[in-house]
């Protein structure tokens, strides 16, 4: 199972949770903090990490 697979699972795990157990304002801000989360940090990134990201996703992490 890919990363970005396990991420996913985790979000909609989080998301499905917080929809059984909060109130419904308080679930989208759940939904906004985990999509937003990895997008703040991608944006925190200098140019040339953003390109070092971009390099290790397309040759994989292991090489």
């Amino acid at each position: 199972m890919s990363p970005v697979q396990k991420y996913a699972i985790g979000a909609g795990i989080a998301v499905l949770l917080s929809w059984i157990f909060l109130p419904g304002w308080l679930t989208l801000l759940v939904v906004l903090g985990v999509v937003a989360a990895p997008v703040v940090g991608y944006m925190m990134l200098d140019p040339s990490q953003r390109e070092r990201l971009k390099r290790a996703r397309r040759r994989g992490i292991g090489g």
